[in-house]
C-alpha cells in the first residue's frame, strides 16, 4: 500500500509487525531504493526510501581536469591530498587528460601531503611517494600543525599548493595555508551530485525534523552530506539535528560513520558485514533496545 501523505514521492510499503516490529524506517539509498525498501519491508518496518545521489560523468569535473593540465605543466609546487576516494577519483579525472603513469609522474616530481592512511594508500596503488603523512586524528588542524612543524625543509611561503577535496570544502583549511603564504589552487572532485529531482529528498528533510521516523540507514558518506547540505538550504538542519538525536541511526561501515562524527553524531550500529542486507537485518534486530535507550536514558 502506497501512503498519500506529503511522502507520496518516496517509496513506502506497509509490513506485518515484525523484526522493526512497524517503525519507521528512512532510507537515502539511490541506485538500489528498490531493493532496500524490500529489504526492510521484509524485516517489518515501514519503508520510507529517498534518493539523495546522482553519479556525474567525471568529464564534468572541470576544475579537475583544469589541474591536471596545470601539473603536467609544472604549476605545482605542494598537492595536499585529503581523502584516499578522492585520491583515486582525481587519477580517473586526469586520464581523460593523459595517461594515469604521466599523472603519477608529476606528482613524483613535487611535495606531496596525504591525510591519513587513506591517501597514502592510494597514492601507494599509484606508485607516489608522500613527503608528508598527517597523524592521527587527521583533522586539518593537525595537517596544518604538521607542515608548521616542517616549515624549514617544506615552506609554504610563496608556494603553490594545490588541495584535493572530495564532498564539502574545508575553509578554515584553505585559511591557513593562505594566512601561511601558499598560493592555493582548490581541486573539488565530484563523482557524485544531488539527484534531479530534489522533491523526494527535501520532503525526507522535512519529515526526519518533524520526528516522523524512528530509524534513518546510511550506507554512503556521500549520502550524509547531501541530507546536511539539502536541510541547510531548507532552513531545516537544527529541527533535523534534534530528530536525529532521537532516532537509531545506523551507518554501512567505518566510512560513513567518520561521516556522521564530523557532523556531529555517532552511529548507533554497524553492521557485522557492510552490505545492505546485514544492515538491516542486524538493525531491525536490535533497534527497539538502541530506542529505548536512546529516547529513555534514565529507564
Amino acid at each position: 500500500m502506497v501512503e498519500t501523505s506529503r511522502l507520496r514521492h518516496h517509496r513506502v510499503v506497509e509490513t506485518p509487525r515484525s523484526g522493526f516490529a512497524g517503525l519507521r524506517v528512512i532510507s537515502l539509498e539511490s541506485r538500489r531504493a528498490a531493493e532496500m525498501a524490500k529489504l526492510i519491508a521484509t524485516s517489518g518496518g515501514v519503508a520510507t526510501v529517498a534518493p539523495s545521489m546522482r553519479e556525474i560523468p567525471l568529464a564534468s569535473n572541470t576544475e579537475a581536469l583544469d589541474f591536471a593540465r596545470q601539473l603536467a605543466d609544472g604549476k605545482f609546487d605542494v598537492v595536499i591530498f585529503l581523502t584516499g576516494v578522492g585520491t583515486r577519483a582525481l587519477a580517473r579525472v586526469a586520464e581523460i587528460v593523459y595517461p594515469v603513469e604521466q599523472f603519477a609522474a608529476a606528482l613524483r616530481k613535487i611535495v606531496i601531503v596525504a591525510r591519513g592512511p587513506k591517501p597514502v594508500a592510494a597514492l601507494k596503488e599509484l606508485g607516489v611517494p608522500v613527503t608528508v603523512a598527517v597523524p592521527e586524528p587527521n583533522t586539518w588542524r593537525d595537517l596544518l600543525k604538521t607542515l608548521e612543524e616542517k616549515a624549514d625543509s617544506i615552506p609554504l611561503k610563496g608556494r603553490r599548493v594545490a588541495v584535493q577535496e572530495y564532498g564539502n570544502s574545508n575553509p578554515e583549511l584553505l585559511a591557513g595555508l593562505s594566512e601561511r603564504g601558499a598560493h592555493v589552487t582548490r581541486v573539488p572532485v565530484y563523482e557524485w551530485g544531488l539527484p534531479e529531482d530534489v522533491a523526494p529528498l527535501r520532503a525526507a528533510v522535512a519529515a526526519i525534523a518533524s520526528e516522523q521516523f524512528d530509524v534513518v540507514l546510511f550506507t554512503t558518506a556521500m549520502q550524509i552530506n547531501h541530507v546536511f547540505q539539502v536541510a541547510r538550504e531548507m532552513h531545516e538542519e537544527e529541527p533535523m539535528r534534534r530528530a536525529l538525536s532521537r532516532m537509531l541511526i545506523a551507518s554501512i561501515g567505518p566510512v560513513t560513520s567518520e561521516r556522521l562524527t564530523e557532523y556531529g553524531f555517532s552511529a548507533d550500529l554497524e553492521p557485522t558485514h557492510p552490505k545492505m542486507g546485514y544492515l538491516v537485518s542486524e538493525t531491525a534486530q536490535r533497534s527497539a533496545g538502541i530506542l529505548q535507550k536512546k529516547r529513555n536514558p534514565a529507564t
